[in-house]
């Protein structure tokens, strides 16, 4: 794996981030810890995961409405 397409995947990931915390506020859901997870950041070659974090109940439910 190159270093460009590292790059290109912490990238990827910072979007989605960004996309999903911008459509979970559409529907009024607050994800406060969601983030890159930086233990998936720590290798040689990155390749980044979501994570999601923890939320209220009532987020978790409006999660749930929401998928429904």
């Amino acid at each position: 794996m190159t270093a460009r397409h590292s790059a290109r995947c912490v990238e990827e990931a910072e979007e989605a981030v960004k996309e999903l915390r911008a459509a979970l506020e559409k529907a009024g859901i607050t994800l406060p810890t969601l983030r890159i997870d930086p233990a998936s950041l720590a290798r040689e070659a990155p390749c980044p995961l979501v994570e999601l974090g923890r939320c209220s109940v009532e987020a978790a439910q409006r999660l749930a409405a929401v998928l429904r």
